[in-house]
């Protein structure tokens, strides 16, 4: 076995790479839309195809939504679960994009060559860089490094709702000694990175009632109870003036960072200057006592993400609401728990409605943080392969969002997860114009098998 080879494997098939992954992004597999449901079909059947392509035993497993993805290698030596997901986000505005989302195209732009296309970044890229990692070990080698279990899913950007049933279900064939999650990005687009942190995500939306109807606001302004002006009282009661969560026993759970970890992050010199100007903002506005670093990876969170109510269309309408609404989000770190949480908030809208209000609760999906320990030897092996291949000192760092499978594995499968990814944070996940630049397809690829050869 030569890792050298490997490396130059992947070097000289890097244009046939890059070409089977435009194929793959040319499958629109928009999970969340029924139209695109038998495109999301295609999709697994092709990685089914290209999995069997490297001698992987993979079968497409079907769901009461769109199907898994699973494929077996056996081997000697620790067991490794790949994860993935190849469905992807709309692509409304269809306007703003430059070209057809599912057409890819290799664009040269002024910082380097980019894969451009929905999905390139989130996630196919990003799978395919460990699916070509391995065809170029089975290609040198004959054989791949260890026992491999490769799992795709189809509905990650739809709320996954087969995939806790299906770990249940399939607990003994997917449990394995890691699992590799590749959904991430380098920080600040230059330094990889091992996510060791991800943050809970809780939802709740609730309507305030007060008239039974719309009021003229001539005929009862001043007399009768405005609901907007309850609910604005509720939402502005949520934060002090330092930018805590008012929310009783809401920090139950949160725990402090270690003083290793709080030097490695101290060490990255993260530009929160830039990083807020980059959206016309200049000022941290959560927890004054703590660093911009901590507010978005191992703080939590109380976010306001929409409020309504009256009459909001074009023009001037005199009218005093029945209702008024609002959509609330909870960042969850540490220990938290979101049912908690949940009764907390509730109770404490509920304490300051005036007598003639009313409230309506609907709950959205909730989920706990999830903390991966680094105690393991696989993880200073991977972050000393990542320092290799990027020549740049690798760290452990969190992540503001929510990948809620690392839980999954953690807690269904008993599986220690480890996050790794090659996204930038330009690449517009998520949005119009989404892209993956060819460097990061190429490094990552470079990486997983660095990482293969040294957890091996």
């Amino acid at each position: 076995m030569s890792l050298d080879k490997v490396l130059s494997k992947i070097d000289a098939d890097l244009p046939d790479a890059t070409e089977r992954l435009l194929e793959l992004l040319r499958i629109p597999s928009i999970s969340t839309d029924p139209a695109f449901a038998d495109h999301c079909q295609t999709a697994a059947d092709w990685l089914v195809a290209d999995l069997q392509s490297l001698g992987v035993p993979a079968t497409k497993r079907q769901t009461p939504g769109h199907p898994m993805v699973v494929g077996h290698v056996e081997g000697e030596g620790p067991h490794i679960l790949f994860y993935g997901h190849y469905d992807v986000q709309p692509v409304d505005p269809l306007d703003l994009w430059d070209n057809d989302p599912f057409d890819p195209q290799i664009e040269d732009t002024a910082k380097g060559k980019v894969i451009r296309g929905r999905g390139s970044s989130d996630d196919k890229g990003q799978l395919m860089t460990f699916v070509e990692a391995c065809r170029a070990w089975k290609e040198v080698n004959g054989t791949l490094p260890c026992r491999i279990t490769f799992f795709f899913e189809g509905e990650e950007e739809s709320g996954s709702p087969s995939l806790v049933p299906f770990m249940h279900e399939n607990a003994d064939e997917l449990r394995a000694d890691i699992a590799l999650i590749c959904d991430t990005g380098l920080f600040e687009s230059k330094t990889p990175a091992i996510v060791t942190m991800l943050r809970g995500l809780l939802g709740e939306e609730f309507t305030i009632t007060g008239p039974t109807l719309d009021l003229h606001s001539g005929m009862y302004g001043g007399i009768a109870m405005n609901p907007i002006r309850v609910m604005s009282n509720v939402v502005a009661s949520l934060h002090d003036e330092n930018g805590r969560v008012t929310i009783p026993n809401f920090y139950d759970g949160v725990q402090d960072l270690s003083d290793e970890l709080e030097a490695q992050w101290q060490g990255l010199a993260f530009d929160h200057a830039t990083f807020l100007g980059d959206v016309g903002l200049s000022k941290p506005a959560g927890e004054q006592d703590r660093t911009p670093l901590e507010m978005i990876w191992s703080r939590p969170t109380c976010e306001v993400n929409g409020i309504w109510g009256g009459y909001t269309g074009d023009g001037f309408k005199t009218v005093l609401p029945s209702k008024a609404n609002a959509k609330i989000s909870f960042r969850l770190v540490g220990d938290q728990d979101p049912d908690a949480i949940r009764a907390n908030f509730r109770q404490m809208v509920q304490d300051q409605l005036p007598e003639d209000c009313s409230v309506e609760f609907h709950g959205h999906s909730s989920g706990r943080a999830s903390i991966t320990e680094t105690t393991a030897p696989a993880f200073e092996q991977a972050r000393a392969a990542l320092t290799t291949e990027w020549g740049v000192q690798a760290a452990y760092v969190g992540c503001g969002g929510s990948i809620p499978i690392a839980g999954h594995f953690q807690n269904i499968l008993g599986t220690t997860p480890m996050l790794v990814g090659f996204g930038k944070d330009d690449d517009a996940i998520h949005s119009p114009n989404e892209k993956y630049d060819l460097s990061s397809f190429h490094h990552g690829m470079r990486s997983w098998a660095r990482i293969l050869d040294a957890l091996t």
